[in-house]
């Protein structure tokens, strides 16, 4: 991971330092409990217990330098900077599917705390790319791996 700005609600932030803290407090002891019981078994090299449980905590300790590098290097978006306008980092905005005549709302966020099943996008994503730096009223094609979308934004927040 390379040292970029990490541009975050919030929300975002407070999500990811809980997350880490949890790893950190909750998620390490687990492990450390289950390298001993792993252990009781015998021999470490035949071991599979062993080797998953060794396989986990390298994936947590992993996840663990991941959320401290993300942290450091965090930036809080500044909401008070658009007036909304224009689609920017922070905005919630109201689309509409033109063709299926639908009202979606998204929030534009870092792929680091984007989460597509609560409505907050990646600014990095084929939608979040489309809607960054547009105005209510614009019109916008996407092409998405299933074909193409076409909205309008209709509300910036």
């Amino acid at each position: 991971m390379n040292d970029r700005k990490f541009m975050l609600t919030e929300e975002g932030l407070e999500k990811i330092k809980h997350e880490l803290n949890e790893l950190k407090t909750v998620k390490r002891k687990e492990i450390a409990e289950k390298i001993k019981s792993a252990v009781a078994f015998g021999e470490i090299a035949e071991n599979a217990e062993y080797r998953a449980v060794k396989n986990e905590q390298a994936f947590v300790e992993g996840r663990i330098l991941t959320l401290e590098k993300i942290i450091e290097n965090s930036e809080i978006i500044d909401r008070t900077k658009n007036d909304g306008t224009y689609v920017s980092p922070g905005s919630e905005i109201v689309v509409e599917d033109i063709k299926k005549k639908e009202k979606i709302n998204y929030t534009l966020v870092d792929y680091v705390e984007s989460d597509p099943g609560s409505g907050k996008i990646s600014m990095t994503s084929p939608i979040g790319k489309a809607i960054l730096g547009k105005k209510v009223g614009d019109k916008v094609k996407i092409r998405v791996p299933a074909g193409s979308l076409h909205y309008k934004i209709l509300e910036i927040k």
